[in-house]
């Protein structure tokens, strides 16, 4: 006999409604299926072709019944198609994923769903106990030390970005206006995706790639390739340690997210220091609403906490940080993306 309940004196207990969280729940697996048919070439095989699972486990060396279920499970979110014959094509958005396809999706796959990170994400019960980040805890070094010493995995981040920001950075390119900018330094611009759109959207606005060696030089040939070398400078260095002079602006995309408080306001003090009185600081990042609004920066601003003990901010938030460095907040320009522009001026 069932004991009555305040909520059904009859006793009937009724399940409570799930809402999304068992997609939520199930979502971690598709990520991982993700990353086995990746890290197994079974996406750039199918670019030739339908395949069946017995003919592609052939080539990769696994259990074609078990990629089978693999295959399955994807083509129900839509990556493959399966013919009456059990092959298995790539369908749009499956293509996406091939090795050197311009959206990067491959490296957003890779990289998510890879030991390390998945590790480092691991560790966020423990990033919330100690202070201390995912990377530390899981990797025994922070997030972009990590990286330096793996090269290959810093590439395929650096191009993951490409992802991430989808059209973020042609939005900025047309939502703020540059027209008093002639020289923008971008600092921390990785490999030169957002310089390259404000470039290409500014005749008048020349730039300043800043970031070290090796991202400088990924970032050389993006924008050679992009016919905009001329009117780019390459400069390397650390921006903990100090920025380029002579800039009209200051562009830090998605940098602020990525460092603890203290070294924010050692990067946003090598800006002042670099800055002409007139000069502006532009930070673009996803600026949190209040209260229980939903937003993606809510999302990031949880792998900031495990991965390199960053944040994302509120307006509010920003102000008071710039205040402590040396700027009045001036404006939040928002974007057709869920990034905005937080443009700031040197105080006194």
């Amino acid at each position: 006999m069932m004991t009555p309940t305040p909520d059904r004196p009859d006793g009937v207990q009724e399940a409570p409604p799930a809402g999304g969280l068992l997609e939520l729940a199930m979502s971690s697996l598709l990520v991982k299926a993700l990353y086995a048919v990746l890290q197994g070439g079974v996406i750039d095989l199918l670019a030739d072709g339908p395949q069946s699972s017995v003919e592609l486990a052939g080539t990769v060396g696994v259990v074609p019944s078990k990629l089978q279920q693999v295959l399955r499970g994807l083509a129900g979110i839509g990556v493959f198609s399966e013919d009456d014959e059990h092959r298995f094509s790539l369908t749009p958005l499956g293509a996406t994923l091939r090795t050197g396809h311009p959206s990067a999706h491959r490296e957003l796959f890779v990289t998510i769903g890879g030991p390390t990170i998945w590790a480092a994400l691991d560790r966020l019960p423990d990033a919330v106990a100690t202070g201390r980040t995912g990377m530390e805890l899981a990797h025994g070094v922070p997030f972009f030390d990590y990286l330096q010493g793996h090269p290959d995995e810093g590439a395929a981040f650096n191009r993951m970005m490409l992802a991430v920001h989808g059209a973020e950075p042609a939005a900025v390119a047309e939502a703020y206006d540059f027209t008093p900018v002639h020289r923008l330094v971008d600092v921390g611009g990785g490999i030169g995706t957002m310089l390259v759109n404000v470039l290409r959207r500014h005749d008048h606005v020349s730039g300043v790639l800043y970031d070290l060696p090796p991202v400088v030089a990924e970032g050389r040939a993006a924008i050679t390739a992009a016919g905009l070398a001329d009117r780019c400078e390459f400069q390397t260095g650390d921006f903990l340690k100090a920025v380029p002079p002579g800039g009209d602006a200051y562009l830090l995309s998605h940098i602020i997210h990525d460092w603890d408080e203290d070294r924010c306001l050692t990067i946003l003090g090598n800006c002042r220091e670099a800055m002409e009185p007139a000069a502006k600081l532009l930070i673009v990042e996803l600026v949190l609403p209040p209260g229980d609004e939903p937003h993606p920066g809510k999302i990031l601003d949880l792998a900031m906490l495990a991965l390199v003990g960053g944040q994302e901010r509120t307006p509010d938030e920003y102000r008071d940080l710039l205040s402590r460095a040396g700027f009045r907040l001036e404006r939040v320009v928002p974007t057709t993306t869920p990034a905005s522009i937080v443009e700031a001026t040197l105080i006194g």
